[in-house]
Order: C-alpha cells, then structure tokens, then sequence
C-alpha cells in the first residue's frame, strides 16, 4: 500500500474512533466535550500523517503508531508502558521465574533509570550494585529518555554473555562502568537462621512470589518459643500483593491492612486483617532500605501503622501503584497504572516511602578497644583451627560449620550489620516490655 493508501486508511481509523468517542461523549460531563475531543484527534491524525510523510527516515506504519502508543504511556507515569510483541514475551518469560539476566530491578526516579534494589545472589549483587545507583549507559547506549522495559529488555540476554553498565553512585566523584556477566537468574524467596547466642527468629524475603507466606509460617511453626522475629526487606523490591497482605495478617488480627483506590469505583478495594489467620504476637521488628519496594512498603508501612512491628533501616524506594497488564491483542499489551496504594492510617507511599521508626544507615557496628581484641582473638582461634584441620580428617567437621553458616548468623556477621545490631537491640527491648 502506498502513503497515499495508509492516510486514507488512517483518516478512516480516526473517523471511526472520532464517531464511536462523539457518541459517549453526548452523555458525558459536560467538560468532556465533544468539539475539543474531535480537535485533539484531528491534531493526532496530523500529527502521524506528517511524521510518516517528512521524517528523514522511512518509518513504517506500525512503528509510527507503536512509538505514539509508547510515547503516550512512558508520559502518564514512571510505571506505566506499551508492551510490544517482544517486550510482552520477555515479560511472560520472567513470570516463569527464571531467565537470563543480571537479576536487578530498576524503576524510574525523578526521570532517571535507577536500581530499586539488586537480587541476592544474582550477578549484579556480586558485582556490587546497590540501591538508587543510576544507570547511565548499557553497553555505551544513553538510558536518558528510555522506556524501562526497554532498558530491561537490553540488560536482559543469553547467559554467560557480557554487559557493561555505566552507573552514577551518590558519593562517587564521577560515574564508573560495571562489567556483569548475565547468567540464570534464580530466586530463593525465603529462607531463616536463628542469631548466635541469642533466642531470636531471623527471616529474610528478598521478593514476594507465591511461596512466601506458605515458607514464612513454616518457620515461625519451627521457632514458637523464640524471643522475637527480624523479618528482613531489605532490598526486597516488591511482587505479589496477595502474598504482602496474607503476610501481615499472620502478625495483626483486625482492621486494614491497606486499600487501594482508583479514578473507578471497581479498582477501588479494602483488604482486611482475620483473627483466625494471625499466627503469632512475638516481638516483632522489620529492617528495611531503599531498596524496598512495593509490597515491601505495604508490609512495613502496614506494620508501623498497627503498632505491630518497629521498623528499623532507611526510608523505603517510594512505589505505591498499582499496575495491571491489559492486552491490547495476541501478542501486545499496555501496563498500566491504574489505582495507588493507601496504607491503613490513610498515607500514600508513592514517591514518599515509608520511614523507619529508628534510622540506621549501613556499615559496621563500632568497637571499642576491648571488643575488637575479642574480634581478633576469635579469628586467630579460627586460623588456629583451620590449620589443625590440615592435619587431622576434617571433611565431617567442613560439612558441620557450612551447615552452620546456612542455619545461624554469627556475632561476627552480626558486628558487620548496624542495621540487624540495633533489630536484636529492638526485639529485647520489645521483649521487656511484655
């Protein structure tokens, strides 16, 4: 079909479309004109037609529309996308579970694309990367004005390949180039150790899938009689709601939990604690970071309203929307806001977060003199041991201290955490107070 054809086949589309939106609009408000509505999609028609006839390029159809369509969605919001045939595919592909990449996820912040939060264990968590790094270029390609399933979608390959990504640290004189190697990315959602020397439940959910509320009441079945519960979120950056809200319920026994709310009544929506789904009244505190988001904020923020829990960490990323994939066909979907979350004092979380009870920012718990000699002392009685296992038969004894590194964090890895520090600080303060 020539140009000539398409116009005519476009002019004929926006007749359509201006004669089915003239016959809603007769009933609707009366600011919602008619005359105006026509206007706006006779400058939209201009618009492609001029495009398609000019541009320097020769742009197909398609593409004119699916770059308008894009364009449309990434100016509503930071959340908000077009899904092409390819970008709805991958998405599927990372619903499996499973797939090649570098295991971050990332969001867009006051208009740059920045990490909410590296996946643990994942090629870009060995690599360093850490919450609210901005990433400037993927393999030497400007992320300014890119959409984040396109920046997903570049990031995202087959495994054992190489990426490098530009990244702009707060701190950082100038930005630097982080070379990742992708690999398959596999999440553990949850797992639980017990602290050193004290009786304390500590566990840690790095995203919310459909296992996490089923694992987490394993755990707290196994611990009944522990002093209290460190439910770790840091770097968490969201997933299932379902999962967020059965969670807390396992800890709360009345009222809101949190309430969404859209421009439709129909997305409007309260979800309510139940006494019969509350498994335990242990003391209870939450570490959370920037790296935080989504259903983790509901979980914390929830938490904190209640009263149920001290949140201890730093201000959360700021992600309190709700989105949903609506297909446009097949093979090609919008995602799209389509109501925020409100937790159960009435307070959005979107673009504001939620803030700790007890800021702690990251690093190292302080020593004094007396404390670090212990510390030294512990590691040449450690170095010790180490050489008298080359001696002796040690491969039972290698099999028991892995077995322990999985099961007990240790006062040593507790020394290297402030944050989880002041968490056990929290929990026997909570504990006095019952």
């Amino acid at each position: 079909m020539n140009k000539s054809g398409k116009f005519l086949v476009l002019k004929f589309m926006g007749a359509l479309i201006v004669s089915g939106i003239a016959a809603s609009s007769l009933s609707a408000k009366n600011e919602d004109d008619a005359s105006i509505r026509l206007e706006a999609l006779s400058k939209l028609t201009k618009t492609i037609s001029t495009v398609e006839k000019y541009y320097v390029d020769d742009i197909k159809f398609k593409e004119i529309i699916d770059k308008a369509i894009s364009g449309l969605m990434q100016n509503l919001d930071a959340h908000s996308s077009f899904l092409n045939e390819k970008a709805f595919k991958d998405m599927q592909v990372q619903t499996n579970g499973e797939f090649g990449g570098l295991g971050i996820t990332v969001g867009m912040k006051d208009g740059a694309l920045t990490v909410i939060s590296p996946i643990e264990d994942t090629p870009a968590d060995k690599a360093g990367i850490k919450p609210g790094d901005i990433i400037l270029r993927i393999d030497g390609n400007a992320t300014i004005g890119t959409t984040i399933d396109e920046a997903v979608n570049k990031m995202r390959g087959k495994p054992k390949t190489p990426i490098t990504i530009t990244i702009l640290r707060k701190g950082e004189q100038k930005p630097f180039d982080v070379k990742i190697i992708r690999d398959i990315i596999k999440v553990d959602s949850v797992y639980a150790k017990t602290i050193e020397n004290e009786n304390i439940l500590y566990i840690r959910v790095t995203n919310f899938d459909k296992n996490v509320v089923s694992k987490v009441k394993e755990y707290i079945k196994q611990y009944p009689k522990a002093n209290g519960i460190i439910l770790d979120l840091r770097n968490n950056p969201g997933g299932l709601l379902n999962q967020a809200v059965d969670l807390v319920d396992l800890f709360v026994d009345s009222g809101i939990i949190v309430s969404q709310k859209g421009r439709e009544a129909s997305e409007n929506a309260e979800y309510k604690a139940s006494a019969g789904a509350t498994l335990t009244k242990l003391p209870l505190v939450v570490l959370v970071n920037g790296g935080s988001a989504s259903a983790s904020e509901i979980v914390s923020g929830s938490l904190q309203d209640h009263k149920r829990a001290v949140i201890v960490g730093e201000n959360t990323f700021g992600k309190g929307s709700v989105q949903v994939i609506l297909p446009i066909d097949d093979n090609e979907a919008l995602r799209l806001t389509i109501a925020r979350y409100y937790l159960p004092s009435g307070r959005t979380i979107q673009a504001v977060g939620v803030t700790p009870d007890v800021i702690v920012h990251p690093g190292k718990v302080p020593q004094s003199e007396d404390s670090a000699f212990n510390i030294k002392e512990s590691e040449l009685k450690a170095h010790l041991q180490n050489e008298l296992s080359k001696i002796n038969v040690t491969a039972e004894a290698n099999k028991t201290e892995s077995k322990d590194e999985k099961t007990i964090i240790t006062q040593k890895k507790v020394g290297e955490d402030i944050q989880l520090k002041t968490a056990i600080d929290a929990i026997k303060v909570l504990k006095i107070k019952q």
